[in-house]
């Protein structure tokens, strides 16, 4: 303990760790946090950079995504881990048969079901391929973000508000603030990135994953302008933002977050220290050794961008499948019909403008987070405004981010990811409902 506090000390007085440290983070939080306009657009490099590569030929786009997909599907065969349990073999199967959608979509062969626009087009366009392109690129200018000290000395001044809160170390509001200016991938790439440097405990990697891992800044905007509700954006926007973290703060306070183990995934992790006076001078030390200790540029870029493109692996061809399924079963059943029955006593006795229809988008919001948006369009106000503060606060669903979470070394049952996904639907409908009533 006394070698690493000297070697913290030492190095303090580091001139180049410490340009390291200010420079990259700096250039990691332009990357991410910063919104320029460029060509009329004003977005946060990262999403410019990935719009430009997306305007590239699609002979060249797809040609990437059908790669990604068919990787993706033989990873599990090669690895040997598709057997592994009855939830490997069953995700293995899903994307299997994700690579061969998406080959139908790309190809232009298959049912005509597959190309009606709100199914195989939608999910090939609205998701597959900004994802696949999103991840690695993300991955690489993440290491700015995470490398060269910036979540430590971000983690001194948090840990007064993560801790108490949300029960997650101060470190953890950069995981929160990168999913919603960012992606919920890039969170969770964040979250899974800590976690295996044993950052973060088992309970701590599961509350991050499943309170804070929600919809970009940019994906509301699309939620807000299908659903009309840009002239209330300021409105929507702190509220989704508030009421998601107040939802995670009563979540983690019960099962199964609650009572998921509090230990390393390698036995021994590295907490934080907890800080209470001089906090400046402590987080500079802290962040300053954590650029000092950094690989080489090169290679933690590279390390990196591999672990991007083996998430990017895991991920779309199981967002192709189970996407797919979620919306076939919204189109073509009454399966969502049938789940909003368990929320209608929600809406009903919070009196929701339109009871049913609200429950039955809250049902939905599982299978897919745009879905909800799509049934509600015609409503009225304060239905579209309860329905997308849900699709953000709800965060967990099968199209995305549960197989993105489930590609992770997080230990999470889908099982326990579909009870938190209730319990933060319900918890939602309980805070919104009232508040849209009263604004609208």
């Amino acid at each position: 303990m006394e070698n690493i506090e000297a070697q913290i000390e030492s190095s303090a007085t580091n001139k180049f760790a410490s340009w390291k440290f200010v420079l990259f983070s700096l250039c990691g939080v332009f990357s991410f946090f910063v919104p320029m306009t460029i060509y009329g657009k004003t977005s946060i490099l990262l999403d410019h950079i990935v719009s430009a590569i997306e305007s590239l030929p699609n002979l060249f786009i797809h040609s990437y995504i059908i790669l990604i997909l068919f990787l993706g599907a033989v990873y599990p065969i090669m690895k040997k881990t598709w057997s592994y349990s009855f939830i490997d073999v069953m995700f293995t199967l899903f994307k299997i048969a994700g690579f061969i959608f998406g080959a139908m979509l790309i190809f232009n062969v298959g049912p005509a079901w597959l190309f009606e626009p709100n199914l195989g087009p939608f999910l090939l366009e609205k998701l597959i391929i900004p994802v696949g392109i999103l991840i690695p690129i993300g991955a690489m200018f993440l290491a700015l973000l995470v490398s060269y000290g910036l979540l430590e000395f971000i983690g001194i001044f948090m840990q007064a508000i993560m801790r108490p809160v949300f029960k997650t170390p101060g470190r953890s509001a950069i995981d929160a603030v990168a999913s919603f200016v960012g992606s919920y991938s890039i969170g969770l790439l964040v979250t899974n990135r800590v976690f295996t440097q044993g950052k973060y405990t088992i309970r701590e990697a599961a509350i991050i994953a499943t309170g804070f891992s929600t919809v970009s800044v940019t994906f509301m905007i699309v939620i807000a302008n299908t659903l009309d509700l840009m002239n209330h954006w300021n409105l929507y926007f702190w509220l989704s933002l508030i009421i998601t973290f107040v939802v995670t703060a009563i979540t983690v306070r019960i099962w199964p977050l609650k009572n998921m183990k509090d230990t390393y995934i390698s036995g021994k992790g590295d907490p934080e220290v907890i800080i209470k006076k001089n906090r400046l001078r402590y987080a500079w030390k802290e962040g300053v050794y954590a650029a000092d200790q950094a690989p080489k540029f090169i290679v933690n870029i590279a390390s990196h961008l591999k672990e991007g493109l083996i998430m990017t692996m895991n991920t779309l061809p199981s967002i192709m499948s189970v996407g797919l399924l979620g919306l076939l079963l919204a189109y073509y059943t009454p399966l969502f019909d049938w789940v909003a029955y368990i929320f209608l006593p929600v809406t009903w006795v919070l009196q929701a403008p339109e009871t049913l229809l609200t429950a039955k988008a809250a049902a939905i919001s599982i299978s897919e987070i745009f879905l909800p948006s799509l049934i509600v369009v015609e409503t009225e106000l304060a239905t579209r405004f309860i329905v997308a503060v849900l699709s953000v606060s709800s965060i967990l669903f099968f199209s995305a981010v549960i197989p993105v979470i489930i590609s992770t070394d997080i230990p999470i049952p889908i099982s326990k990811l579909v009870i938190i996904w209730f319990q933060r639907v319900v918890l939602t409908l309980i805070i919104i409902i009232p508040l849209a009533k009263l604004l609208f």
